[in-house]
């Protein structure tokens, strides 16, 4: 079987995908989502946790959990693992949280699989699942997330020292209010890496055709960048130059008939 030499992954759509998987398991070791809270009960401190792909948190998350007590909100149980902060009874279950790096590594794999395809038929075929793929796992891990917070938001704890709270939904972005709670969500370094990850998929996707290499690529995205405006002014200026056959002006198909001339007599 023909294998690929160390040539060949000078190319981007077999450099890239490599690159992808590294970053995929280097996300594993950063946060995924942060959160800061300020409270009436901590007037002169932000309180701040991080949540990584699997069930760990770091920060101020005893102060949080303590926190979130009093509105009958609690930090998930992942159940098949044993995590590093105290889990309460009333704490919804999420065990898919203990599968997170399965997913992140799985697709690191994939990359790699895919790169060292011995054919350019099957390097372009493996690119397209790989990339479609990928796709499809992070948004159903995002909606997966989604999901979670807003069954965490509205099955709150009846026996919670703050009653009367309403059902609500923490955003996976943005900026949210729970009795005196202020909390704002943000993703982390390893949201972004894997992010970026998924870009360098998309850009090897696109060049599965060709045989560029990574030093070509910086060039390759300049001539693009900076062709980008001209394309664009081109194509307005060719829209306006067309004229619109309702707008234009109206021309008379028939000429006027001329004035009979007066009879002369002799």
């Amino acid at each position: 079987m023909q294998r690929p030499t160390i040539d060949d992954f000078r190319e981007i759509r077999r450099g890239l995908p490599v690159v992808a998987a590294l970053l995929f398991v280097a996300a594993l070791a950063f946060p995924m989502w942060r959160i800061s809270v300020d409270a009436v009960q901590y007037p002169s401190t932000t309180l701040r946790v991080s949540l990584y792909a699997y069930p760990h948190l770091t920060g101020d998350f005893i102060e949080m959990a303590r926190l979130n007590h009093y509105v009958g909100f609690y930090f998930p149980d992942p159940v098949l693992v044993e995590p590093n902060f105290p889990v309460e009874e009333n704490a919804i279950d999420v065990p898919e949280w203990a599968l997170g790096p399965v997913a992140f590594i799985g697709v690191s794999l994939l990359s790699v699989f895919v790169a060292v395809a011995p054919t350019t038929e099957k390097l372009k075929r493996g690119l397209k699942y790989q990339f479609g793929g990928t796709v499809l796992v992070f948004t159903v891990m995002l909606a997966d997330i989604q999901y979670r917070l807003w069954e965490a938001g509205h099955t709150l704890d009846p026996g919670a020292p703050v009653m009367g709270v309403d059902g609500f939904t923490p955003p996976l972005w943005g900026q949210y209010q729970v009795a005196n709670i202020t909390s704002v969500s943000r993703f982390g370094l390893g949201a972004y890496m894997a992010a970026t990850a998924v870009g360098l998929l998309a850009v090897s996707y696109y060049y599965r055709d060709q045989a560029a290499t990574l030093s070509e690529l910086p060039a390759r995205l300049r001539d693009r960048l900076t062709g980008f405006p001209d394309a664009v002014q081109e194509r307005l200026g060719r829209d306006g130059d067309t004229e619109d056959e309702e707008d234009a002006p109206h021309r008379p198909t028939t000429t006027a008939a001329e004035p009979d001339q007066p009879e002369t007599h002799s």
